[in-house]
């Protein structure tokens, strides 16, 4: 457990990074949160929103305020996996090949548009994202530590787009929905980023020692047997849903993994941190829910029809489980 001296000697690390953050990131406290929440936990993270609102600013703002090496990768229809990991080149002179390392071997790693680019491209990251590893020809590479995949997504209903694989997907700790902005935060994006001179760069304002610090104090932040209980109750009412009298019958075809209660639990402990606390309370676990949730459950198409997502789903299960 993470005794409160800890937190109150830790905790404000954080807020050089809140500020640099947020002076480009207008009214996104709730989206800095949650990148951080990756951060602490080793996580990925997935962004989707339609064009134009900021999804690819958000993570270039984050990995600018980070002393850690960053790479982008713009996916298109025409990408290669080897534009992605890499690929061997033949040395005439040698007579050997070597291997030339992709854009993926970076700390921080912008995935952008992921779902323009068809499944085998996208399944290229899956390794590096499981495993931190990456396979090419006979050589395995390790990639660089941390290693933090920040992607960004369109709509699928969007023209273009091409669903991201099972496999890949459940490999994301969290699944961010980035709305419009209020009327009031973006007229302040329009006085702040209106003008021709404006810029999104920033300077540097954690450490990469000072982070690996922070993440080591948010895991070991304390976990009651009681909330653990019920994270897993959250877990398991999205299996089966009558055990825990939730009328929700043929409305979810496959629940939460136990890899999904595994990053519900660590999520919940970084918000925990975050807040300022060493110890989880259900209200964290309800507050981070929806976002480990909401790309993991798959619905049916009698939920389809009936026009209900995931979110929706997640949300009766947050209402209606009783709380220790």
């Amino acid at each position: 457990m993470t005794d409160p001296a800890t937190i109150e000697k830790l905790r404000p690390k954080l807020d050089p990074f809140y500020r640099t953050v947020e002076s480009v990131l207008i009214g996104q406290r709730k989206l800095v949160d949650a990148l951080l929440i990756g951060l602490l936990t080793d996580g990925h993270v997935l962004l989707e929103g339609v064009p134009g609102l900021a999804k690819t600013l958000a993570v270039r703002t984050v990995a600018s305020a980070l002393d850690l090496k960053f790479s982008r990768i713009q996916f298109t229809p025409d990408l290669l996996p080897a534009d992605v990991i890499g690929t061997q080149i033949y040395n005439p002179r040698t007579g050997e090949f070597t291997v030339k390392q992709g854009p993926v071997f970076a700390n921080v790693v912008l995935a952008d548009e992921i779902n323009r680019a068809p499944a085998k491209v996208q399944s290229a990251l899956l390794e590096a994202m499981a495993e931190r590893q990456v396979t090419i020809g006979e050589s395995t590479l390790r990639v660089p530590r941390p290693f933090f995949v920040l992607a960004t997504q369109n709509p699928i209903e969007q023209e273009g787009t091409y669903p991201l694989p099972e496999a890949q997907v459940d490999r994301f700790m969290l699944k961010v929905v980035i709305d419009y902005p209020s009327r009031a935060d973006e007229l302040a994006v329009l006085d702040r980023m209106g003008g021709l001179g404006a810029s999104a760069d920033v300077a540097p304002a954690l450490a990469a020692a000072d982070l690996e610090e922070l993440r080591q104090a948010a895991d070991s932040v304390y976990v009651d047997p009681k909330v653990k209980g019920y994270l897993l109750d959250v877990i398991r009412a999205t299996r089966k849903p009558a055990d825990y009298g939730l009328d929700m019958a043929g409305l979810i075809q496959l629940g939460a993994s136990t890899r999904a209660a595994i990053s519900l639990l660590r999520a919940a402990k970084a918000h925990a941190f975050l807040v300022g606390r060493g110890y989880v309370t259900p209200e964290d676990v309800k507050m981070v829910t929806p976002d480990v949730l909401r790309h993991r459950l798959v619905i049916s198409f009698e939920a389809e029809a009936e026009d209900l997502r995931p979110e929706a789903l997640v949300k009766q299960v947050l209402d209606r489980l009783p709380v220790p």
